[in-house]
């Protein structure tokens, strides 16, 4: 019977690199509903401290929302060969992702100021712990984002199977960053 079953997969389409990428943004995402839910559960034993999410945390959601235009923009602009672009494109993603990353420090600052430590109140450890976590993501972005930059002025605007492909890994992480923190960013809107 062996060899008697047609195979019905076909042929892996997915990259190998593309497929742990994406392997790694799901423990990522894992991580991140597990702390939430644990957000939850704390939030219903008693004991929470409700405050306001400082607005500089909506500035910062602007922020990265735009990134990933910018990115997505300088993607285009290398399919296209339109190098200017693609080079200014990147450059200005990865500035904005440094705003972003100083739009959350103020957000810390403005936490504290209003008396919500790291070590004050349950409610306000969660709050740092997402943003910290997810702010050190965001600084792995910013490392590759600037890699991408130093290639896209030093090798020029060559459309290769290659750089296309790393491209778009970067892509793929920024965006998972980008909608991870719109996803935190909603949850502690709505459970504040």
């Amino acid at each position: 019977m062996e060899g008697s079953f047609p195979n019905t997969l076909g042929r892996n389409k997915i990259h190998p690199q593309t497929f742990a990428l994406l392997v790694a943004c799901a423990s990522i995402m894992m991580m991140f509903a597990a702390w939430t839910s644990a957000f939850l559960v704390r939030q219903a034993a008693g004991n929470w401290l409700e405050f306001s999410l400082p607005q500089v945390f909506t500035l910062s959601t602007v922020v990265i929302l735009l990134s990933s235009a910018t990115l997505h923009l300088a993607y285009r602009a290398f399919l296209k060969g339109n190098e200017k672009v693609y080079q200014y494109g990147l450059v200005a993603t990865a500035i904005l992702g440094c705003v972003f990353l100083y739009t959350q420090y103020r957000g810390w600052l403005a936490l504290a100021s209003i008396g919500v430590e790291l070590t004050t109140n349950p409610s306000g450890s969660f709050v740092y712990v997402f943003s910290y976590v997810h702010a050190a993501h965001v600084v792995g972005g910013i490392a590759i984002l600037l890699l991408a930059v130093l290639h896209a002025f030093t090798l020029g605007l060559k459309v290769t199977p290659k750089r296309k492909h790393r491209f778009e890994l970067s892509m793929i992480y920024w965006h998972f960053v980008d909608l991870l923190w719109v996803y935190l960013f909603f949850f502690l809107m709505t459970q504040m």
